[in-house]
């Protein structure tokens, strides 16, 4: 008898829904009000042990509950796709580029190919993407959306993406200015998070084509325009574009790509991760692979920087980046 009593109750918790559960658990807050409730329903001397029976049930109910909870929020609310652009002539060239309009080398077009495929293998999909106005970045896109058959989506161009203002540094070779002024200081300028290089004076060779250029017509404002920039004022122009464009979209259900640059990328991962300013210093973005990030309803990361390639090319595309800045 006790032993289908328990099978009972075992089928009745069972079958209710977890809101019907905590319904009951507010009524009968186990023990002393669970034997009330067994005393009811089973008599007196049997109601002990079924109440033991009962609170071991509902535990695990509620241990199986929490697991699945956890393992539904293991899986982002919304997703986002970053992409560094391909790499550049003046990357293969191993100069620095900043807001230089540099194109994409052979190399970096075959590199935003293979990001297309890779980004179609994994069955991705957007509503949107984001860039800045740089050709490297273009050309980086297109490809991608013409490989998983989305040319068509919107585009939104915009100069806070845009990279780094490497300043006076625009356009030297990184190797041989680490030659001249030292390793350590070629990683500071570009790599630390608030020292920012020397200022592109107005004789620099392309300061004209830069600060004239008509894309800027509309912003930045003149006296706004970098002259030079750290990683923290790149992040400063950057995330309020995040904050006021990409997390708008996403709040409505659109599923967005980047293709962006190395720091301006950087700055955004470093808001997501909540990097330390030593921990960002060390982060090398790879050209032309793809990564997501998968964020809960607060836009924290459940899943951080998750490459879409394998792991020993993605290291070696990091350590080539880390690389840049040696001298030979």
């Amino acid at each position: 008898m006790l032993l289908r009593q328990f099978m009972l109750i075992s089928i009745l918790l069972t079958c209710f829904s977890w809101q019907h559960l905590s319904f009951l658990k507010q009524f009968f807050s186990f023990r002393n009000n669970l034997v009330m409730f067994a005393k009811v329903v089973f008599g007196s001397s049997k109601s002990q042990i079924l109440v033991e029976l009962i609170r071991s049930e509902c535990i695990y109910l509620e241990a199986k509950h929490k697991f699945s909870k956890n393992c539904s929020e293991m899986t982002g609310q919304y997703k986002v796709v970053m992409v560094r652009h391909g790499e550049s002539e003046w990357n293969l060239k191993n100069q620095f580029t900043g807001w230089y309009d540099s194109k994409l080398s052979e190399t970096g077009k075959k590199e935003s190919i293979a990001c297309g495929e890779a980004i179609k293998k994994s069955g991705l999909k957007f509503d949107v993407a984001h860039t800045s106005v740089l050709l490297r970045a273009h050309e980086t896109l297109c490809p991608i959306l013409d490989i998983i058959q989305q040319k068509d989506i919107p585009i939104f161009q915009t100069w806070r993406l845009n990279e780094r203002h490497y300043g006076g540094l625009t356009g030297l070779n990184k190797a041989e200015t680490a030659a001249k002024y030292g390793e350590e200081q070629v990683k500071i300028w570009r790599r630390s998070y608030d020292t920012p290089p020397p200022p592109m004076e107005p004789n620099h060779p392309f300061y004209d084509c830069i600060v004239n250029d008509p894309r800027y017509a509309d912003g930045p404002k003149k006296e706004e325009f970098p002259m030079f920039e750290s990683l923290k004022l790149t992040i400063q122009r950057t995330l309020p574009y995040w904050n006021d464009v990409i997390i708008p979209h996403l709040k409505e259900g659109k599923r967005v790509l980047i293709v962006a640059h190395g720091n301006s990328l950087r700055g955004i991962v470093k808001h997501l991760d909540n990097m330390s300013e030593e921990a960002i210093m060390t982060l090398n973005l790879p050209t032309g692979i793809p990564f997501v990030y998968e964020l809960d309803e607060n836009f924290k990361p459940v899943v951080s920087m998750k490459f879409l390639g394998d792991e020993e090319t993605v290291k070696k595309a990091m350590e080539a980046v880390a690389a840049q800045g040696k001298a030979k």
